[in-house]
């Protein structure tokens, strides 16, 4: 369980190839397990860890308001590949065993029963609640690269390892600019009240290697 070192090679290695397919280290939000292996790190992963690099710019941005993200920070050894989901089952287990060591069958029915009327009454009401109507919005942005020497299929790379909830990327073109310098235009499907083009500059931009800057070319409300 858990990263191993986070200040080698190595345990950044690890990280990277963890959040290949995860925005955060636990859940959907930045919490305090993402706290936790932020302040294991020394420096940031270098842009060939784009996964890991990624989520790092996302994290430092949070620092001044560190302390109010949810959870509770674990020693650092409970978070990694194995995941903390094994650890939780377990003590679900412990926690089964418990009742059936001390608990009556006639107080074990009346719990399943009342917990089985209120997952009921919560289906209901959920049922019952009409669906929100989301706000979205089509942008088009142009991300410009140094030279005409930079890697443009690592910097689409790099782009498209940002995760955001509530972020869809779309298509994209190489599209000349002049003395042999392409740009990357890419497109992307936002939900306006979770993702703004401030951070997606900020996240895109990070990738300083292969991004020198981020216009958006277009914007429209879907």
């Amino acid at each position: 369980m858990g990263f191993g070192d986070l200040k080698s090679p190595a345990g950044l290695k690890v990280l990277n190839a963890f959040l290949s397919d995860k925005s955060y280290i636990e859940g959907y939000v930045p919490s305090q397990a993402d706290v936790a292996v932020f302040d294991a790190i020394s420096s940031p992963p270098s842009t060939e860890l784009c996964h890991a690099l990624r989520w790092y710019n996302h994290i430092k941005s949070y620092q001044r308001e560190k302390t109010s993200l949810p959870g509770v920070k674990r020693p650092l050894a409970q978070y990694g590949p194995s995941g903390v989901e094994d650890q939780t089952a377990a003590e679900a287990k412990d926690d089964d065993d418990d009742l059936d060591l001390f608990g009556s069958d006639e107080e074990e029915d009346e719990e399943a029963i009342r917990m089985k009327e209120e997952r009921v009454a919560a289906y209901n009401a959920k049922k019952s609640k009409k669906p929100t109507l989301i706000a979205k919005s089509s942008i088009l942005l142009d991300v410009k690269p140094w030279d005409d020497e930079t890697d443009m299929a690592k910097l689409e790379e790099c782009v498209r390892s940002i995760e955001m909830d509530g972020l869809l990327w779309g298509q994209s073109k190489l599209v000349p600019v002049g003395y042999g310098i392409k740009k990357l235009q890419i497109s992307c499907v936002v939900e306006d009240d979770k993702v703004g083009t401030d951070s997606l500059e900020e996240l895109i931009t990070a990738f300083e290697d292969y991004v020198q800057s981020m216009d958006v070319a277009a914007f429209n409300k879907i």
